[in-house]
């Protein structure tokens, strides 16, 4: 679900290229679903290979990780370690959704509707373990790194980015603001992508930054009034937050608070709508489970493997993948050439 932040957020527009040679620390789930929810047959199914595997979250991670090595970044991949018990709840929500969504979709496919079962058939997204390891397993042959967190990803990348290991968090939620990460950047996966706009037509996709430092001074606020901002409009630890308030409404509940949020939860009724003190929920962002374990290491892409993975066992164009070869030789052949020239110069 995520927090819903974006109505107060600002962002700014950016190039693929400002993000050259900068280490990107990635919320994996969060990208592995929504390839999984866009990429896409007509009728909404997934992709599959001859054995019947999906293969629609590798089809969106071959083209993007190649796209990021080509274009000089330095991606590293962090996926979910075991949930926090308040989040338990949620996952138990979002399995309800997906089972509505399924007998929606068998309804729709009964009457021949394409277009609601492709609508219903994207909300029955599901990330197996067989999917995570094959997806660890292409993002390996690529030679970038995979981190395995404790407990939440967006927990683990922002303690990356403010270890200064990495220059930004990946994801589409705004949860990354709330562990304490300095750099969010959205819109990498679909970058380039043609999107609907309302009224004027399509528009080309750019990744959008956002500071967090930028971000609280605009809204007047520390990084412990956003969290519980955010406790307000609802997190994945207290869905649906306070009945009827709004991201511009918390912000002033929070700037009224001044700090007492003891007192500003009492009044708002927390008790009424969550089992959980608010003090827990609040913990949660401010100390979650990370590891200083880890090693943020880049490998020439394996070749072979990439073969193996893509064309013998997907069944992906042997052409494209070729294609996509080619052009890491040719990049690492350039990196190679770039530091001759600097040791003789």
């Amino acid at each position: 679900m995520g927090v819903a932040l974006k109505d107060i957020v600002t962002k700014e527009e950016i190039e693929l290229k400002d993000l050259k040679g900068k280490i990107i620390a990635i919320d994996a789930f969060n990208m592995l679903y929504q390839f999984l929810t866009t990429i896409r047959a007509p009728d909404g199914n997934v992709f599959t290979d001859s054995s019947g595997r999906t293969t629609s979250h590798l089809i969106g991670l071959f083209s993007r990780l190649s796209r990021f090595l080509e274009a000089g970044l330095k991606p590293a991949f962090i996926f979910d370690g075991e949930a926090p018990e308040l989040k338990k709840a949620e996952r138990a929500r979002r399995r309800e959704l997906k089972e509505e969504a399924q007998a929606k979709y068998e309804i729709a496919v009964q009457e021949e509707d394409t277009d609601s079962m492709k609508k219903y058939a994207a909300r029955t997204s599901r990330l197996t373990e067989d999917m995570i390891n094959d997806a660890k397993e292409l993002i390996s042959a690529f030679g970038a790194p995979i981190i395995q967190a404790p407990s939440e990803g967006e927990a683990q990348a922002a303690f990356m980015v403010q270890n200064g290991d990495a220059y930004a968090c990946v994801s589409q939620d705004y949860d990354s603001l709330l562990f304490g990460c300095q750099v969010l950047v959205h819109n990498l996966s679909i970058a380039g992508k043609k999107k609907k706009i309302k009224g004027i037509g399509f528009r080309t996709v750019k990744p959008e930054m956002i500071k967090l430092s930028e971000l609280l001074n605009s809204l007047g606020i520390d990084r412990d009034g956003l969290i519980a901002l955010g406790m307000l409009v609802g997190t994945d630890y207290n869905i649906g937050g306070i009945k009827g308030i709004g991201p511009k409404n918390a912000l002033k509940h929070v700037k009224q608070s001044a700090g007492d949020y003891e007192k500003m939860f009492n009044e708002l009724k927390w008790s009424e709508f969550f089992d959980t003190q608010w003090k827990e929920v609040f913990n949660l962002f401010k100390t979650a489970k990370v590891t200083q374990n880890y090693s943020l290491s880049w490998k020439p892409a394996d070749k072979a493997m990439l073969q193996k993975i893509l064309v013998e066992q997907h069944n992906f164009s042997q052409e494209r993948v070729n294609a996509v070869i080619e052009k890491l030789k040719a990049g690492d052949e350039e990196k190679k050439q770039a530091s001759l020239n600097h040791f003789f110069s």
